[in-house]
């Protein structure tokens, strides 16, 4: 797993986890019920974009349907791959000096 941290000025942080055909599916409904992500994008063997799905903080239950049957369809087609996800820039809070 590669992760890498961000700050404000800087895009999302990053996460990279590598599959098999077989716990594809599993791990993304995973990483979704976790929450904090903004972006999962499916990698094959080669590091060839094979689905790059954008998340909002909106979208839950039907509304992901069609994507997690193309996930799916993928998982049946590639043996291994990776997984990136990107998630939300945690943003530590900030601190007002008292009077």
């Amino acid at each position: 797993m590669t992760e890498t941290h961000s700050t404000r000025n800087e895009p999302p942080r990053s996460e990279e986890f590598q599959f098999s055909g077989d716990t594809l599916l599993t791990k993304i409904k995973e990483i979704i019920r976790a929450g904090n992500v903004r972006r999962v994008i499916i990698k094959n063997e080669e590091g060839r974009v094979l689905i790059d799905i954008p998340l909002t903080l909106g979208v839950v239950g039907t509304l992901l349907a069609p994507q997690l049957a193309a996930i799916g369809a993928i998982a049946a087609l590639v043996l291994k791959g990776s997984i990136v996800i990107e998630k939300e820039a945690e943003i530590p809070p900030m601190v007002t000096p008292s009077p």
